[in-house]
């Protein structure tokens, strides 16, 4: 089936924020960053650090799969299909959301999109005018806010979430997006070489590792938003405390922004993909 001009035209956007990712040049600072990272956990032994990074890994599974089970997340697919029914009656399950064009996707994936960053948004809010107990669950509640978007993406463009290998595509998704920019050119190019090359669309047979050391900076970037968080905390504006609530909101935002753009070009990618091989 050929493209239409629209399209096309979304497969050259993507091309060029593809583009742009791979011309990312890193300042020097985010160079000594990474090297500082790197050796760090060096120093920690090596069975240590397989260790570290199989129980996070395992953990992101674990979670994955909680939040693609919940109620919610059930509810959620429903309205999905409920959305495209709108423009075709036809439609019963994901699968054929093919049917609809990428604008009537793009539609439906940005109403997911829009509600879960302003989910981010009052996160970060109440994180930094909460006490510890509020900070202290932001890390995990951003987890889920933004392991959900990437599945709620996928879901708006025909891609179940409940297979092996597509349930490892999503958390590599959510891996990648929380990636700092200089590091997405590289996860892009690998997530697409895995889509490309995969022998088997149901049972995953690629790579399960999913953290490493790069990865690290985005918690790390939590700590120290809640360590901002907390110096400002006692800064208040008719006793309110404005400056470490803009940190939490505007920290969490960005995150949950970069994750969801990563995630609907990759899905965006794979629709376009999988119409062109239908040719």
């Amino acid at each position: 089936m050929e493209f239409t001009n629209r399209e096309m035209k979304v497969w050259h956007e993507i091309n060029e924020w593809q583009e742009n990712l791979y011309q990312y040049e890193p300042t020097d600072l985010a160079a000594l960053y990474d090297k500082w990272l790197e050796q760090g956990f060096s120093l920690l032994p090596e069975n240590v650090q397989q260790q570290f990074f199989e129980k996070l890994d395992t953990w992101l599974f674990h979670l994955h799969a909680m939040v693609q089970s919940s109620q919610i997340q059930i509810d959620a697919r429903e309205r999905i299909l409920a959305s495209a029914r709108v423009f075709n009656e036809e439609i019963e399950t994901l699968g054929d959301l093919n049917l609809l064009s990428i604008d009537q996707l793009n539609y439906i994936a940005n109403q997911h999109i829009a509600k879960h960053r302003l989910y981010s948004f009052a996160q970060g809010g109440m994180s930094g005018s909460g006490g510890m107990l509020l900070l202290g669950s932001d890390l995990p509640a951003m987890t889920v806010i933004n392991i959900r978007t990437v599945q709620l993406i996928a879901m708006s463009y025909g891609f179940e979430v409940n297979t092996p290998f597509e349930m490892m595509m999503a958390l590599k998704v959510f891996n990648a997006g929380a990636m700092p920019k200089r590091l997405q050119g590289i996860a892009w190019e690998e997530l697409i070489h895995e889509i490309q090359t995969a022998e088997d669309d149901y049972f995953y047979l690629g790579i399960e590792e999913l953290t490493n050391p790069t990865w690290m900076e985005q918690p790390l970037k939590q700590l120290l938003k809640a360590l901002s968080i907390t110096v400002f905390r006692q800064k208040l504006v008719r006793g309110i405390p404005i400056i470490s609530i803009a940190i939490g909101a505007g920290a969490n935002y960005q995150m949950t922004r970069s994750v969801s753009e990563f995630a609907q070009k990759f899905y965006q990618y794979r629709y376009l993909l999988e119409k062109k091989a239908d040719e």
